[in-house]
């Protein structure tokens, strides 16, 4: 019985301590939980300031770049090669030996100048057989003049005697055509007279030939010929050497199929060469040959342009860079170019970015577009700006901004969120053109 009450007694006695135990875990639970929701509410309220209330801190969350007062160009870059506008390769028209070669590579030479000299040997004697068979020929020839006038005579005497009755009618046919006969030959002597002279000339010719002068005026660039070589002019005229006129080069550049849309006969272009310390040389585009290029499955098409040499500066084969000016602008409002995003066009959003290109200037080509501008105030707002010239880099602002004012090129993105985007990778934040 005893035992019993005990018993009881004790179990009163537990579940006591269990309810006092579980009533100071509340006690001490409630502030712990205040303070939890606490924290939570002022989290949310902080993220909530920083998204909406905190838009104006440019210094903190945004990239700006003040707009910029300079010079501005939209050019098509190609590579080329210089070669003179005016050359010649001097050949020759006869074969033989290679007797003399007067110049040397850089000399420079006028119109008439003596060159090179091919062996005249059988070219002179072939001259001289000429002279020789001509003079025959002139022999002959006045032989058959004798003859014709005996003929001739032979002739009027048997008309006389055939006016008498003196002669017969046999022998006046037969001094006729005697005289015929003579005649007839000293027109064959004669035309074979005119084929030895045309022999002659010819002849004269090719031992001119064997002289060569300059035909232009300029300088020697190339040669291909060496003093004694021997040349056979029998299928194509060797070439000796080449004259070029250095005064003026014509840049040969190779621009892609995709860039030549954009090219103007007449327009402006400049190069630099390797190792010119910048020096720009300028001209205008004077043709594209129709007739590309392919190079490994790539189509260029040539864009020849000239430029003065007065100080022989540039020479052959030279590398150029080449810059083909599509658009310019002086002393103009600058800003980069990811300040700049889509304006609205034919329904799209404000700032729609619907039109994909490899060319984020194709969006702008409205001459449009928005820009977010940092006011006094430091907050960002948007600005619909009129776009001129554009390059790659930099855009000009023809109206909307004025230089030193300061607008939005990207956002800034925390270290810790990069990393965790980028896998651990930090400096790569993605730029935007327009505030969050």
């Amino acid at each position: 019985m005893t035992s019993d009450v005990e018993t009881a007694v004790g179990v009163k006695d537990g579940v006591s301590v269990a309810r006092a135990a579980r009533s100071r875990m509340s006690r001490l639970g409630r502030p712990a939980l205040i303070i939890a929701a606490c924290v939570v509410l002022a989290g949310g309220g902080y993220y909530a300031w920083r998204t909406w209330f905190a838009a104006g801190d440019s210094a903190n969350s945004l990239l700006t770049a003040a707009v910029t007062r300079g010079d501005i160009e939209d050019t098509v870059t190609a590579t080329g090669t210089l070669q003179p506008k005016d050359y010649v390769d001097v050949g020759t028209q006869v074969s033989g030996q290679l007797k003399k070669l007067l110049v040397d590579i850089g000399a420079v030479v006028t119109k008439g100048q003596l060159l090179a000299e091919i062996d005249p040997t059988v070219y002179q004697s072939k001259v001289d057989a000429d002279h020789a068979q001509l003079l025959n020929q002139q022999a002959q020839i006045a032989d058959k003049q004798a003859q014709l006038a005996l003929a001739q005579l032979q002739f009027a005497r048997q008309q006389n005697l055939a006016r008498d009755n003196a002669t017969s009618k046999d022998a006046l046919q037969i001094a006729e055509a005697s005289q015929q006969s003579a005649h007839a030959q000293l027109d064959a002597f004669k035309a074979q007279m005119q084929q030895i002279e045309s022999a002659l000339h010819g002849d004269e010719a090719n031992l001119g030939y064997t002289k060569i002068f300059a035909p232009m005026a300029g300088t020697v660039v190339s040669q291909a010929a060496k003093q004694g070589q021997t040349l056979n002019a029998n299928q194509q005229a060797p070439i000796i050497m080449r004259i070029a006129d250095l005064s003026t080069m014509t840049v040969e550049a190779q621009v892609s199929e995709a860039d030549i849309p954009k090219l103007r006969i007449g327009m402006d272009v400049y190069f630099t060469t390797l190792g010119g310390d910048n020096r720009r040389f300028y001209g205008k585009l004077r043709q594209i040959p129709p007739t590309p290029t392919v190079v490994n499955n790539v189509v260029l098409y040539d864009a020849l342009f000239d430029v003065p040499n007065p100080d022989r500066i540039l020479m052959t084969q030279m590398t150029a860079q080449v810059f083909f000016v599509a658009s310019s602008a002086k002393d103009a409002a600058l800003v980069p170019l990811p300040a700049l995003h889509q304006a609205a066009v034919k329904g799209r959003t404000r700032g729609g970015r619907g039109v994909t290109s490899t060319d984020p200037r194709s969006q702008f080509a409205g001459g449009r577009a928005l820009v977010s501008v940092i006011g006094s105030d430091g907050k960002a707002a948007e600005r619909e700006v009129k776009v001129g010239v554009m390059n790659r880099v930099s855009a000009q602002i023809t109206a909307g901004l004025e230089p030193g004012e300061k607008v939005v090129v990207g956002v800034k993105t925390p270290a810790a969120s990069v990393q965790a985007q980028s896998g651990g990778a930090l400096g790569q934040s993605p730029i935007s053109g327009r505030h969050p």
